[in-house]
Order: C-alpha cells, then sequence, then structure tokens
C-alpha cells in the first residue's frame, strides 16, 4: 500500500464531495448534503478560502480526508476545528485513519492553536473508541442548534 498524506487542491473537491455524501449516508442523513461542488471549491480555493483538508491517497486514490478550519472561542481564542474525517469503509482498520489523524493534530500543535474541536455521534461507538485512544474529552449537556438556508430566508 503507497500511503501519501498531503493538502488537499482544488482537483480534489469532487471525490471529497464524494466522500462527504459516503459519510452521510453512515450518518443517516444523506438528504443532509446540498452543498453543490461550485460552491464548495470557491470556499476551500476562492478569492477567500475558509477550509482547509488533507487528503489520504492509496495508489493515487483519494481514500479519506480531514477538512478543518479556525474556529474562534470567546473562552479559549482559536481553536482548530475538525468539520469532517474519513476514511472510506473498505480502507479502514489500515491505520490510515490514525495517520490522518494525527497530521490535524500536528496541524493544530504548528499552527499554536489553543485546542482542537470536533463532534461525533453519541451511537457512532467506532468512533468513539477511536477517539478514547487520544484520551479526547467527550462532552455531554450539548445540543447543537442550526437554522437552515430556508429558514434564514424566511426570517
Amino acid at each position: 500500500m503507497n500511503l501519501n498524506i498531503r493538502t488537499a487542491i482544488a482537483d480534489d473537491c469532487p471525490r471529497i464531495l464524494e466522500l462527504i455524501n459516503e459519510l452521510a449516508v453512515y450518518e443517516r442523513a444523506p438528504e443532509e448534503v446540498t452543498v453543490d461542488l461550485n460552491h464548495f471549491i470557491e470556499a476551500g480555493f476562492g478569492e477567500k478560502p475558509i477550509w482547509k483538508a488533507f487528503v489520504a491517497e492509496v495508489d493515487g486514490t483519494v481514500v479519506g480526508f480531514a477538512l478543518y478550519y479556525t474556529r474562534y472561542s470567546t473562552w479559549k481564542g482559536c481553536r482548530l476545528y475538525l468539520e469532517d474525517f474519513i476514511v472510506t469503509e473498505e480502507m479502514r482498520g489500515k491505520s490510515i485513519g490514525k495517520i490522518l489523524f494525527e497530521k490535524v493534530i500536528a496541524e493544530a500543535k504548528n499552527g499554536n492553536y489553543n485546542g482542537m474541536v470536533w463532534q461525533v455521534l453519541d451511537w457512532n461507538e467506532p468512533a468513539i473508541n477511536f477517539y478514547n485512544k487520544y484520551n479526547a474529552t467527550l462532552e455531554n449537556g450539548w445540543l447543537n442548534a442550526a437554522l437552515s438556508t430556508t429558514q434564514i430566508k424566511a426570517f
């Protein structure tokens, strides 16, 4: 297996979006992915990029990614927010996720972030077990809140 972890480029976006859809199916919410490819590319590689990502390639094919951005906490300061992290199902169990996740941790460390945060579904035991290997703090008591584009337009 020829594994390469590298910074994502715009040409990776169609494949990353495929993996985002794979993750959404796994998380039982495929209908929630509404971003289109052009918007996704613009948000990452346009005039004002707001996200960055690392991709994991095996033999030239992207099999995973970790997409992140800077989040500002009024309590903690700048923190790296890991928005999505996936290794495609057939490539799991080969330490690709470990190497990719540790690349993101190194980015947080090298960028002098005041921590790294992400979310995990409470039923996703494989992910929870993975994060527990890093002694990650899993918080109880917070609920996710959001307004959709439709709700904002209706305001």
